[in-house]
């Protein structure tokens, strides 16, 4: 019985785990899982001009497949 309780402790703490992860890292994984999308996508041409293809997670287009992640819309963080 103690070994199920622990197995049980155990597939929690990671379950936890994950959603924190997940929590936390929210825009990067965000931007990583859309450029992954795209860039196994077969109709995705980034050579042609007029692509028109969008994926699921709505990204444009003409959007590179990694932005720019210096750019954040969020103010500084004030210096303690």
């Amino acid at each position: 019985m103690g070994a199920v309780v622990t197995a049980v402790i155990a597939i929690a703490a990671v379950v936890l785990g994950w959603i924190t992860i997940e929590m936390a890292c929210k825009p990067c994984l965000e931007t990583g899982r859309r450029a992954m999308d795209r860039a196994l996508d077969p109709n995705y041409d980034p050579d042609s001009p007029t692509n028109t293809t969008t994926g699921s997670g709505g990204a444009s287009a003409n959007e590179p497949l990694l932005g720019d992640l210096s750019a954040s819309t969020a103010p500084p963080a004030k210096a303690i």
